[in-house]
């Protein structure tokens, strides 16, 4: 693995302001609150945690489709935390992103045609012809045709929606891509497929992806490293293999305990938890997630907890393992 990160992310932070009205003070939805985590050059970085934990927030303020509220966003050695507009729109030729919903995120007006050649014509590549012979080339990389080049969105199924969704973010040959929850709006026999296009394409084109997830069973089989978050931070991050084997925080161990095992004579021990995620508005004292941990001592519910390096590449957001 290289020393110097593609992407490094320091003290991330992205806080909603909410107006009350006139006799009651402003609150603020701790989104993303002080997230940091590195992605290497070729590697697939996933980003996993139940609905509502800031992973996709995290991911829309990382090429600032969300400005951050504080924090650091280097790719590339570069700070684009406070680039102006002009410098980050040249700089999305570079990072790119593939959304969850294949059906809001293409223009329902346009043909694939444009949908395709519109990004290459924003950053000024090519002539006309050329921007469409690159539209043709990458359509059949992912699986479509020359006949699907002249259609609507309206006229493709939901998994042909998402190959022209990827196929638009990598016609510009970004080296980072952000891919939030790209198969969990489409049926599970079309999922495999997208998943291996993007496992295909990253060797192709030596691809980085910023994997987002609830899918344990996708990430365990699509990433190198994995970053647990939970209300807004990452509590766990640790290499796959090594989470899946032996994960360390109470949260991250009922996540794994719900992944379907694969064989129906294999037995796992179930872990639930009790009660909902806490509210971002209301966020608990001390550790984040002692009022559903089954583990939980009376310093979680007092102290922020430490963040505890099990070795190099394993670190732990706990009281109980400091």
């Amino acid at each position: 693995m290289q020393t110097k990160p593609l992407l490094e992310i320091k003290h991330l932070k992205k806080y909603y302001n909410i107006d009350q009205g006139w006799f009651k003070p402003n609150i603020s939805v701790k989104a993303v609150d002080d997230v940091t985590f590195q992605v290497y050059k070729g590697e697939t970085f996933g980003l996993v945690g139940e609905s509502g934990c800031g992973k996709s927030t995290t991911g829309r303020t990382i090429l600032r489709l969300s400005e951050p509220t504080s924090g650091g966003i280097r790719f590339e050695g570069q700070d684009i935390s406070q680039l102006p507009y002009q410098e980050m729109r040249k700089l999305t030729r570079k990072m790119q992103m593939v959304f969850q919903d294949p059906y809001a995120s293409l223009n329902p007006k346009k043909t694939i045609r444009q949908i395709l050649t519109e990004p290459l014509r924003v950053h000024g590549l090519y002539t006309p012809e050329e921007r469409v012979q690159k539209a043709l080339q990458i359509l059949e990389i992912v699986g479509l045709s020359k006949y699907h080049l002249d259609k609507f969105p309206h006229e493709f199924s939901g998994g042909q929606r998402q190959r022209i969704g990827i196929a638009r973010a990598v016609i510009l040959r970004p080296e980072l891509i952000i891919a939030d929850e790209p198969v969990s709006a489409l049926d599970l026999s079309i999922q495999s497929q997208v998943i291996n296009l993007l496992l295909n394409l990253q060797k192709e084109f030596n691809l980085t992806y910023v994997f987002i997830s609830h899918d344990l069973g996708v990430v365990q089989h699509i990433t190198d490293r994995v970053g647990v978050m939970y209300l807004g931070k990452i509590i766990e991050l640790a290499n796959t293999e090594d989470l899946f084997a032996a994960p360390k925080h109470p949260y991250t161990k009922a996540l794994i305990s719900a992944v379907p095992v694969s064989h129906p004579s294999e037995k796992k021990e179930r872990i639930i938890l009790t009660g909902d995620v806490p509210s971002p508005v209301n966020p608990p004292t001390g550790c984040p997630f002692h009022p559903r941990c089954p583990e939980a001592i009376d310093k979680c519910r007092i102290e922020k907890p430490p963040v505890v390096h099990l070795d190099q590449n394993h670190t732990v957001l706990c009281h109980l393992l400091s």
